[in-house]
């Protein structure tokens, strides 16, 4: 029992360090952006680098695979990490496009957010599905689904971070 608790204990220390990252990263993306400084944007690439490592690592070490799941894991989770990359930039883009609207918002802006938000949402499903019956013919039933268990706690953590940090709209005045 001991060794699950420390295992949970690690993996929770991990993924806050993980979503303390990606923040930095969302900074870092939007500070690069503003300012448009390629020295910032060489930050930002060696930043992501170190998230995408840091997220293989607690991958490996939370999924215990063998060396034949692992040859058939990676390619398919490096292929899948690229397609949520560009999920979560469309994430990052949003952000910003809330940050930059948020003194002055307007009601079609506001639907335009929603909209962006609701297609990234559908689209974060989609490749979820799409990506199951890969992952499922490398990896047993239980890997498959500790797999995206694994993923849903990196992505509900990141999200619980980005919403204690992103205010709420201001409520129209009638």
């Amino acid at each position: 029992m001991k060794g699950g608790i420390r295992m949970k204990t690690k993996m929770k220390t991990t993924i806050r360090a993980l979503i303390t990252v990606n923040l930095l990263v969302v900074i870092v993306f939007v500070a690069a952006t503003a300012m448009g400084q390629d020295k910032s944007a060489d930050n930002m690439q060696i930043v992501l680098e170190k998230i995408r490592a840091d997220k293989k690592l607690l991958v490996a070490e939370n999924m215990q695979l063998t060396q034949s799941e692992a040859k058939g894991f990676w390619p398919i989770y490096e292929r899948y990490q690229e397609e949520l990359f560009l999920l979560r930039t469309r994430t990052i883009n949003l952000i910003k496009d809330y940050a930059d609207a948020f003194d002055n918002m307007t009601d079609d802006k506001a639907k335009k957010l929603l909209g962006e938000y609701m297609t990234i949402e559908t689209l974060g499903l989609k490749l979820r599905k799409a990506y199951l019956p890969k992952f499922r013919k490398v990896l047993s039933p239980v890997k498959t689904a500790r797999y995206y268990q694994i993923e849903n706690k990196i992505q509900a953590a990141l999200y619980y971070e980005l919403a204690q940090n992103i205010p709420l709209m201001k409520a129209a005045e009638k």
